[in-house]
């Protein structure tokens, strides 16, 4: 089955959803993802999107403070762009129906986040992701032009000047995209989706690891298809580890904001002991990189199962009405953030690298962009400030846009692209296989390829992702593809991507932290780590 529009774009988080919104008018779209259309990370964004709308505030201050995050890896001309656009996006957001938080009529109630140096997040109590993600899909389902078709999982990207049996590339040309191959999941059908624009906003990869904030969908499928296909990834040694997801047995992925820090939380160990002050001059409101680093020495020090952060010292109401959503969750597991401290623990959050793009989302592929965490724009260098994520969406969607809007009307599709192949393949008996290596892989990630790394542990990490591999290699060119396969085929693949970015960097920077090289090098390693297909480390 082949499906035709004038742009496909795969994911349907606030990147794909608002860029989407933008070329509707001027051509048909389809949006493809794995599972709800609002199953996405934006979804669990509480803290909100960081952007200048104080007196006190400035365009300058705010680039200072995401180049001091990014440990020196941040494109300037980036991130200056990116600051600049940020209260129009906001306001396009607001002038669709997004309703954020307000001090006043006037004026936006603006919080602050660790490494802001002024208040400038702009929320929506603390479910900010939650009301932008359900504006815009509001605005997707009613638009005529926009077709979404869920539970839909991409396989690989469809590329010209290449030859393509089930995703593998055979020539070396340099390649065109030109669409995806999808798997609708209820029909169990590969489908050929074609499209002169394809725009991969798949989000992160949390799930490689075993503790994350991230969703299920989180798999890095966008990462590994891309670099599948030729295209350059950068800096996927850098993710970062949320410092405070919550520590309890029924609590799956639930994050605690960022926020509760900026409104004065306090971390405490077992003992009740504030100890922030140990490792950072600005205590609770360090970046997130070396909080997550304190919070881990601290677990390792006293050998207890998690920290605690504190803010019942601020009174009840105020608590309730920042954090509605917090409160409630909290109360669920039988903890009254009003009263009691939070029990928390370091988990994956996000991606500062991913597919290296362009000023406009561009990939090295043409008619490929990226936006959203899938991409390594150089915004976020070696750590991403907090609340920055949500703003190079909504920068890089509009930007991508614009491209894209002119590039569509120039490209013509080839007429002899090749339709799904699975001559000699059968239906799986060995599923075991799928669920052993996904549980392997997560686990030694986790305990190699964590928050604390070195030679050796990464090069035990190695030696098992390249076995791995191979297994699934094999596992896959003889069975028919599912989502399960997919997906661990995925994680694979950036697992892979993840370790040799590590390895590759002789330094301590932001969120890579090495025993080893315990210092930050800029003599050597100020410089992006770039991977294609063809280099092996």
């Amino acid at each position: 089955m082949r499906i035709h529009s004038d742009f496909l774009v795969l994911g349907s988080g606030v990147a794909g959803l608002m860029f989407a919104l933008k070329v509707a008018d001027h051509g048909s779209v389809a949006v493809v993802t794995k599972a709800e259309i609002s199953e996405s990370n934006t979804v669990r964004a509480q803290g909100g999107v960081a952007s200048v709308f104080s007196d006190t505030d400035s365009f300058e201050l705010h680039v200072k403070d995401t180049l001091a995050s990014g440990a020196g890896l941040c494109d300037p001309e980036v991130t200056d762009m990116v600051v600049r656009n940020g209260p129009e996006r906001i306001r396009e957001l607001m002038d669709m129906g997004v309703k954020f938080s307000h001090a006043d009529e006037e004026h936006l109630d603006l919080g602050r986040e660790g490494g802001h140096s002024e208040k400038r997040i702009v929320h929506a109590l603390d479910m900010t992701g939650w009301e932008i993600e359900s504006v815009l899909v509001s605005k997707v389902r009613s638009h005529p032009n926009i077709s979404v078709y869920e539970h839909h999982i991409a396989i690989d990207l469809l590329t010209h000047a290449a030859r393509i049996r089930r995703g593998l590339i055979v020539t070396s040309h340099e390649e065109r995209c030109c669409g995806a191959y999808v798997l609708d999941i209820a029909s169990d059908r590969v489908c050929t989706f074609t499209a002169p624009v394809t725009v991969m906003a798949t989000g992160g990869a949390g799930k490689v690891y075993p503790y994350t904030s991230n969703p299920d969908v989180a798999t890095g499928d966008g990462i590994a298809m891309a670099h599948r296909a030729g295209a350059s990834v950068a800096n996927l040694e850098f993710v970062q580890f949320h410092p405070t997801c919550l520590y309890h047995p029924e609590a799956k992925n639930f994050l605690i904001s960022e926020a509760v820090r900026g409104e004065g939380g306090i971390l405490r160990n077992a003992m009740g002991e504030a100890f922030m002050e140990r490792y950072s001059p600005l205590k609770d409101l360090a970046c997130r990189d070396v909080v997550a680093r304190a919070i881990d020495t601290e677990l390792k020090r006293t050998g207890d199962d998690s920290a605690f952060l504190d803010i019942s010292h601020k009174s009840s109401d105020f608590i309730k009405k920042r954090f509605p959503n917090l409160y409630a969750r909290c109360m669920k597991f039988g903890i009254d953030m009003t009263s009691d401290p939070i029990p928390v623990v370091p988990a994956a959050h996000y991606m500062c690298g991913g597919i290296a793009t362009d000023l406009s989302g561009r990939t090295d592929i043409s008619s490929l962009y990226a936006i959203g965490e899938t991409a390594c724009t150089g915004l976020h260098g070696a750590n991403r400030l907090a609340s920055n994520s949500l703003l190079e969406a909504l920068v890089y969607a509009h930007r991508a846009a614009e491209d894209a809007l002119e590039r569509f009307k120039s490209t013509q599709l080839p007429s002899n692209l090749p339709e799904w192949d699975e001559m000699g393949t059968t239906d799986s008996d060995e599923a075991v296989m799928v669920a052993h290596n996904w549980d392997e892989i997560r686990m030694f990630m986790w305990n190699y390829v964590g928050i604390v790394r070195s030679d050796k542990r990464l090069a035990r990490a190695r030696r098992r992702i390249d076995n791995i591999q191979m297994e699934i290699q094999e596992y896959y060119w003889n069975f028919r593809v599912t989502s399960d396969l997919i997906e661990l085929r995925n994680i694979a693949l950036v697992a892979e991507l993840i370790i040799r970015s590590a390895q590759r960097r002789k330094e301590s920077r932001g969120l890579h932290y090495s025993i080893d090289y315990p210092e930050r090098d800029d003599v050597n390693w100020l410089m992006d780590t770039v991977l294609k297909r063809s280099s092996r480390a």
